[in-house]
């Protein structure tokens, strides 16, 4: 996310109207904030991609007004397990052991499925508008204002606002215009493929979401509907063309999934080839809370409790977010499930040595359930009241 600053917001253009995006901007308009979304789909982007919103995630969607909604159509993940390829358990994480009336617990819903609701919520905003097909090709600022260059169905046009923020993904065309055409980080030599569907894993003990630990065979399969859709994502080899990814699909059920399935004892809903990106992007979950501070130094600028000066702690705070817990915590997720011997992972990953004492200790159970709590930081401790002695 970028942002050029000139003055209070009483005006925000925010690129991109993802989940993210389309949280802030509700934050924003309910606090009288003129928003404008530009985005470069016709659309709401309906492709499968992660589905999961943990702890402060689920902060941010109850403070845009929208948690309850979520959890009455989505699904509370409660169970998470690490296992060898024909089933065998290794080890595994409960979500249930938080309090039942804890109002922040893990929750479920598809990605398409979350931004239709946000998108119905920003519609009844009366100082929120988005414009599909709108396409940022060019960011500045002079002295008064901060501006994109759009290209639209109808040629190229500039706005400008008091913020812009980018929230447009692994392509941001404001990181690019930011950074140059090579923004930091790295794309990983690892190619995944998202897939929607339906097929009964429950019968082979399956939990709530499953990692399966396997040099060239790993995958996860998690539940992501009431009806029993789940989402399986595997590794394929690089290099290839999404058709042939997507032909490849029923060969690479066949060799992974229990079962050994064959196209007719499963129905795929949706399927997407992608990258794995290390370029400062916060995932879902981190990138949900990230939002929530930036909204949180945005609004202290708008209600005169914070200064222009807060932007650049919510920028070093990020940093130190990415840097300290996000970009480490996910390369050793993806390494822990194809990089080590899966028959003495259980022995030997200490990660999986702190789940198995977990079992036996339910205050550790808790603060592994509460892990990810250190994404969320709380951006009013810099306001102007409360500015002496704060801390990164």
């Amino acid at each position: 996310m970028a942002i050029k600053k000139v003055s209070p917001p009483g005006r925000v253009i925010i690129v991109g109207a993802g989940p993210s995006g389309l949280i802030l901007g509700l934050l924003l308009a309910k606090q009288g904030i003129e928003v404008e979304f530009l985005d470069a789909g016709a659309y709401l982007d309906e492709q499968p991609r992660a589905a999961h919103y943990a702890t402060p995630a689920a902060y941010e969607l109850a403070r845009a007004g929208v948690l309850d909604e979520v959890k009455a159509v989505g699904i509370q993940c409660k169970s998470f397990a690490w296992r060898k390829m024909d089933t065998t358990f290794i080890a595994g994480m409960k979500h249930d052991v938080l309090p039942a009336d804890y109002p922040y617990s893990m929750v479920v819903l598809p990605l398409d499925r979350l931004g239709k609701v946000l998108y119905e919520h920003i519609q009844k905003q009366p100082t929120a508008t988005v414009k599909w097909s709108h396409r940022v090709a060019r960011i500045g600022q002079d002295q008064d204002k901060a501006w994109v260059d759009v290209e639209t169905p109808n040629g190229t046009t500039r706005s400008a606002a008091d913020y812009v923020i980018g929230c447009d993904g692994a392509s941001s065309t404001v990181r690019r215009e930011l950074f140059g055409p090579e923004f930091p980080g790295e794309t990983l030599n690892a190619q995944i493929i998202a897939t929607n569907v339906y097929y009964d894993f429950s019968r082979y003990g399956y939990w709530d979401s499953n990692f399966i630990v396997h040099p060239k065979n790993w995958y996860m399969a998690a539940r992501i509907t009431t009806d029993g859709l789940y989402r399986v994502s595997y590794g394929d080899t690089p290099g290839l063309t999404r058709e042939e990814y997507i032909a490849r699909q029923p060969q690479r059920y066949a060799e992974i999934l229990p079962g050994n399935p064959k196209p007719g004892d499963y129905k795929i809903t949706n399927i997407s080839p992608y990258k794995l990106q290390q370029r400062g992007g916060l995932g879902l979950t981190g990138g949900i809370a990230d939002v929530g501070c930036l909204y949180d130094s945005l609004i202290g600028i708008h209600n005169g409790l914070a200064d222009e000066s807060i932007l650049d702690i919510y920028s070093a705070v990020r940093k130190r977010i990415w840097t300290e817990i996000i970009d480490p915590m996910s390369r050793d997720n993806f390494r822990r499930l194809h990089d080590q011997d899966p028959d003495s992972a259980r022995e030997n990953d200490e990660f999986f040595q702190m789940l198995l004492k977990a079992e036996s200790d339910e205050e550790l159970a808790k603060e592994l359930a509460l892990g990810l709590e250190v994404l969320r930081h709380d951006m009013t401790r810099y306001y102007t009241d409360f500015a002496d002695g704060a801390k990164l």
